[in-house]
């Protein structure tokens, strides 16, 4: 009978390391296999077609300097336009992910977003008034950029002051949901005075998302912008795991709750601030991948965090290839993100993940 319980016991515990190495083979393919995968398809999907190995001859060619092979269009097609934008998609969508995770840890609030305390909203309203004053390029990105920082602050300020205490948790989610609000109108007022046949269209498209537009400089600028906000994040992102556990408890352990929370809330507006200000409002990034990497990885944010940050790059790269790809004309991003985030937030409210019990 004993021998039989042995066995028994034995087999269990082989199923069990056997199904615990499945696991860990899964999750190694998504979280490494995947997202190359994603940025070898990006660099031969568009209207100009580009082979693998067009790609790897021109760029060793490019390397070593010699002369490129092949047709000057396909050099001028990858370099100026093609990898500018997958370089711009993968900043974008990581830093929107990355900035959503960091909100929900701090919120300890699976529905909190990015654009929880005004940024997205703040933005759209920069970039707007840019546009209705015929501001280049170069000013509707800063004064978006701008007015995005400007609408938290303005948020954190006011949450400070109802609070009386630094600035609540729930103090700063409702006043960031009032601060969104006034933007949002500001942002309309823009579109009512907008000449209908010139600026309106441009202020419509923009703010429906989209990465057309992305050339070196907008690089440049985001690249440097989206690691000064990302890397305080991954440095800190163990004191995301206390904060979890309530504020009482954090300051238990010895966490200084309050700095923690300046630090995520300016870290997380530089990078949703400056992703909007190239991409334009894109939706449903930092809502959802920060879920599916918690259904892969478990919510440990050391792991958590920059698993999300490499998930929402491959996403919003994945989408941004359907995008450019799917119609003869190109779809605005934040259409996309909208049609696929939604459906996919309903199966798990269906489903019941768990994770923030």
């Amino acid at each position: 009978m004993n021998a039989k319980m042995t066995q028994t016991s034995e087999m269990l515990s082989q199923t069990t390391n056997s199904s615990g190495k499945r696991r860990r083979v899964i999750r190694i393919v998504l979280t490494a296999g995947l997202p190359i995968a994603v940025l070898l398809l990006s660099f031969t999907l568009g209207r100009y077609s580009v082979s693998l190995s067009q790609m790897t001859d021109i760029i060793r060619a490019r390397l070593l300097g010699l002369p490129d092979p092949g047709p000057d269009s396909v050099s001028t097609v990858l370099f100026n336009v093609r990898i500018p934008r997958i370089a711009a998609a993968l900043l974008v969508g990581g830093a929107l992910a990355a900035a959503g995770a960091s909100y929900q840890g701090l919120f300890r609030n699976p529905m909190v977003s990015p654009d929880i305390l005004g940024a997205s909203a703040g933005a759209g309203f920069g970039a707007a008034l840019a546009m209705l004053l015929s501001l280049g390029p170069g000013g509707i990105q800063l004064l978006s950029f701008l007015l995005g920082i400007g609408a938290v602050a303005l948020t954190y300020s006011i949450g400070s002051l109802v609070s009386r205490r630094g600035g609540a948790v729930l103090s700063l989610v409702l006043t960031g949901i009032v601060i969104s609000t006034v933007f949002g109108s500001f942002t309309s007022i823009i579109k009512l005075a907008a000449d209908p046949d010139n600026k309106l269209p441009s202020i419509t498209f923009w703010l429906m998302g989209g990465l057309s537009l992305v050339g070196l400089d907008d690089l440049a600028i985001l690249a440097p912008l989206v690691f000064i906000g990302l890397i305080p994040l991954l440095l800190l992102r163990w004191k995301l795991n206390v904060l979890s556990f309530g504020e009482e408890e954090a300051q238990s352990l010895g966490v200084n709750t309050a700095r923690i929370r300046i630090v995520t809330i300016i870290c997380s507006t530089l990078l949703t601030a400056a992703a909007v200000s190239v991409s334009g409002m894109i939706g449903w990034v930092g809502l959802i991948v920060p879920h599916l990497s918690r259904m892969v990885v478990g919510p440990n944010y050391k792991v958590l965090l920059p698993v999300s940050a490499l998930y929402g790059a491959t996403y919003l790269l994945l989408v941004d290839d359907i995008a450019r790809s799917a119609l003869t004309m190109e779809i605005p991003l934040g259409i996309l993100t909208s049609l696929i985030g939604a459906p996919f937030f309903i199966v798990l409210l269906l489903t019941g993940k768990r994770g923030w019990d």
